[in-house]
């Protein structure tokens, strides 16, 4: 039992691990960010990989 304990802890963790690499970016910021969140529920993993190769969509104009 404990077994399975731990295998559906490490899918969760694989499932939602590309959401928490999106929220803890940097390369992009609010409704940006929210928009590629709202991706990778609605459409699939494939949005996370385009975030991977796209992000940013525009330019930051704006530097810290």
């Amino acid at each position: 039992m404990e077994v399975g304990i731990v295998l559906i802890f490490l899918i969760a963790l694989i499932w939602l691990l590309p959401f928490l690499i999106v929220i803890t970016s940097s390369k992009v910021s609010g409704t940006e960010k929210l928009a590629w969140l709202l991706a990778m529920i609605f459409i699939s993993w494939f949005a996370w990989i385009f975030y991977a190769l796209l992000a940013p969509i525009k330019e930051n104009r704006y530097e810290p």
